[in-house]
């Protein structure tokens, strides 16, 4: 039976020894510590808002999907939600059509496929931000449809734009999860969307911002948020806004929003009908307008325990708390029974191998 030997992060915090498994983990054996050392075993991460990496974006189709799938694998990821950008339903239709053949089938080298996270189209037209001009009034029989695929897992919509809860109830008829963004509603909007139990996305990206007299979506989330994604690339917000995040939110969880140009070098790369310009670490569009994230899950990690936070909670941002957003019982945190979707880190938290349900993808 295969075994790793290191500093396991279990769900009882770390433990020094030595983890079985094959495509599940059998056991982990070994005594707690409060020291942990190198090399660092977590749980693999979880990434629920991917738009592309490897130069592909998810909107092309299948082998896009599979390209990003792979390329995020070498980073760490072992699951992710293949997220969409506001566009035209039949692109939309495609989109999903295209995942539902990844998802059945994985293939070596890739990181499994949860689903699709759908960003739009029922978003605020005036906050869009990098979204291409596709955003359509709320449509519930046409989310009925979508849904119907069980292929949606998550899908960011304004609340302003679903007044009577009509797509949300939807939503959670079919055990996906709504989440608010791309809105310019009022915090009292906010406040009831979320004591509804809708997530976040991409806090304090593409919301109305916090001011002490106008709180906003932004000031709401902190309020009164117990879930919300925030993208830790140290540029779409700052370390100081993270930490404040993190003291409010319960369960504030990290993902990428990474777009085509996520593992690649500078150059410009597709965004559903967009070009996004990578440079200097960011994607953006022709008018600065930050496009998504360059960013890969094991940066981000880097990234929080660079401005503080501890590896265990680090990880747990990324891995545990994403599976548990999704309902997801079988992966997420290191047990037996549960995947064997593993990182393996050195001292410099470096990517020394990566498992997805047993193999090795790195």
């Amino acid at each position: 039976m295969p075994s790793i030997d290191g500093t396991i992060l279990t769900a009882a915090g770390w433990r020094r020894g030595r983890l079985n498994h094959e495509r599940l983990i059998r056991s982990v054996e070994g005594t707690p510590t409060g020291l942990p050392e190198p090399p660092f075993v977590i749980p693999g991460f979880v990434d629920l808002h991917v738009h592309g990496g490897g130069g592909a974006d998810v909107m092309a189709g299948a082998d896009a999907i599979r390209t990003t799938l792979r390329t995020h694998a070498r980073h760490g990821t072992t699951s992710l939600l293949a997220t969409t950008v506001t566009a035209p339903v039949e692109e939309i239709d495609d989109v999903l059509a295209a995942a539902a053949m990844v998802e059945a089938r994985r293939e070596s080298g890739e990181a499994a496929l949860l689903g699709v996270h759908l960003e739009g189209p029922f978003l605020n037209p005036d906050k869009l931000g990098a979204q291409p001009p596709y955003a359509r009034p709320a449509e519930p029989a046409l989310l009925e449809r979508w849904c119907a695929t069980n292929l949606v897992r998550v899908m960011t919509l304004a609340p302003e734009v679903d007044v009577e809860g009509a797509l949300r109830t939807i939503l959670n008829a079919h055990g996906a999860r709504a989440q608010l963004g791309h809105t310019l509603c009022r915090h009292d909007e906010a406040r009831t969307a979320l004591e509804a139990g809708m997530g976040v996305t991409h806090l304090f990206n593409a919301m109305t911002a916090l001011d002490h007299r106008a709180p906003g979506a932004a000031g709401a989330a902190l309020a009164f948020a117990e879930w919300a994604e925030v993208i830790p690339d140290l540029i779409h917000v700052e370390a100081t806004a993270i930490h404040a995040a993190r003291r409010a939110i319960p369960k504030l969880y990290g993902i990428t929003d990474a777009t085509a140009g996520a593992g690649m070098p500078d150059g410009a790369y597709p965004l559903g009908r967009y070009t996004a310009h990578k440079a200097k670490g960011a994607m953006r569009l022709e008018d600065g307008t930050l496009a998504g994230s360059a960013l890969t899950m094991d940066q981000a990690l880097r990234n929080l325990v660079a401005i503080g936070l501890a590896l265990d909670d680090a990880a747990t941002r990324l891995s545990t708390l994403p599976a548990q957003w999704l309902g997801l019982g079988d992966r997420g945190w290191i047990a037996p029974a549960m995947r064997a979707d593993l990182v393996i880190l050195d001292d410099a938290l470096q990517v020394r191998r990566v498992l997805v349900a047993g193999e090795d993808v790195r």
